[in-house]
């Protein structure tokens, strides 16, 4: 649908500059064009022609999804397409309903991809934790050993060296690509979405996460941000209207516990240093324990023969209400189904968010893949004190 609608704008866009260069043609006397019977002179051709190419570029770009800066053109585009059609309203004047278009195209762009947007917003976010994180990190050069393994239950020791840890830097943190689909209920319709998420571990750890989906037809933007000591989660239809915004203690809770989902399932070569008490249980579970910002959580990893881990639960999430308000505990876990390759480093690739409530069945309400992830290792400080390697996976 966002496909449908972004080539249908950006046609009309088009269309719409080609039909000014016939105000360029009678401008230079290029021909005799019996569409526009009030004179223009050929200074007025030349805006004519400045007015078609801004147009022209700006279809372009709009059709191209060019991710930054459109809106502007786009912006700049309608005010000049809308001037030269004054000078010639009688014959230029339907016109203007393409240049509404444009215009509202415009607004929705800098909505989207300008810099009050979220997206904008979660990268700003995203860099300030890894410069944090960044000044806080030591030399570069440090391996993980065997001996860096001896605090960790046995099978948590398969995972990491399952994962392809040792002999590696240690990791501090993560960026990743990652998409998929989600509903807000189990009789929901699913929804697509893609993702950039930024974490850090560490003194502060933090969680930046913005996801881009599409509901009920219309373009959706989600930004959850757990940097500092709070957990926030915002959602906009169609980049104009904010029809959620959770925060507070319940939501700071349910962040912690999603941070050591990420810590568990998409960095473990990162548990190697992670704060977690751990509780072993047998050769396949073990338990972790997390704190963050005066929350304790905990969950139970479940790992197979071949040292792969392949659920997580958590009885410390809360599921939200719809409009985000309410919090209710909820037993939550994140099946594992399968593990590609990244750089070397060994990932559970494809996984599903489940909830379960405690008189219903339990439902997939969540389905993501990693599409691509570079890993923050310890680096020379005098050049750049991270040093991340963006990588897609391979089987």
């Amino acid at each position: 649908m966002r496909a449908l609608i972004r080539w249908t704008v950006g046609l009309i866009v088009i269309i719409h500059g080609l039909i000014h260069l016939m105000g360029v043609a009678k401008g230079f006397g290029w021909g005799d064009v019996s569409q526009l019977t009030e004179p223009i002179s050929t200074s007025l051709g030349v805006a004519w022609l400045v007015a078609a190419v801004v147009v022209i570029a700006a279809g372009v770009m709009i059709l191209a999804g060019v991710p930054v800066w459109w809106w502007a053109v786009a912006a700049v585009a309608a005010v000049a397409s809308q001037t030269v059609i004054l000078t010639s309203w009688t014959d230029a004047k339907a016109g203007t309903v393409a240049n509404v278009v444009l215009a509202l195209a415009a607004v929705y762009g800098f909505r989207s991809n300008g810099p009050t947007s979220f997206r904008a917003r979660s990268r700003r976010l995203a860099d300030e934790a890894v410069r944090s994180a960044r000044s806080a990190v030591g030399p570069s050069g440090s391996l993980v050993i065997d001996s860096d393994l001896a605090h960790l239950p046995l099978p948590v020791v398969g995972y990491v060296r399952a994962a392809g840890a040792v002999g590696r830097p240690h990791v501090v943190g993560f960026r990743a690509a990652i998409s998929g689909r989600i509903r807000a209920a189990e009789d929901a319709p699913w929804m697509r979405w893609t993702g950039e998420q930024t974490n850090t571990f560490g003194h502060s750890p933090s969680r930046v996460f913005f996801m881009d989906a599409t509901m009920k037809g219309l373009p959706t933007d989600v930004l959850h941000a757990y940097v500092g000591p709070t957990a926030t989660m915002q959602v906009r239809v169609a980049s104009l209207k904010t029809v959620i915004d959770a925060r507070g203690p319940e939501m700071d809770q349910a962040e912690t516990v999603t941070l050591l989902n990420d810590l568990c399932v998409l960095a473990p070569a990162a548990l190697v240093d992670a704060p977690i008490e751990w509780t072993p249980i047998d050769d396949h579970h073990a338990q972790a324990t997390f704190a963050n910002a005066g929350h304790t959580v905990s969950a139970v990893l479940t790992f197979n023969d071949d040292h792969e881990l392949v659920d997580f639960v958590s009885d410390d999430r809360l599921a939200s209400s719809a409009d985000g308000r309410t919090f209710t505990p909820q037993r939550w876990s994140t099946p594992i189904t399968d593990y590609r390759n990244f750089d070397g480093r060994r990932l559970g690739a494809l996984g599903h968010g489940r909830w379960h409530p405690a008189d219903e069945p339990s439902f997939d309400y969540l389905e993501f893949h990693v599409d691509r992830i570079s890993y923050l290792e310890p680096g020379d400080p005098g050049r750049s004190g991270l040093e991340a390697r963006e990588v897609a996976g391979s089987r």
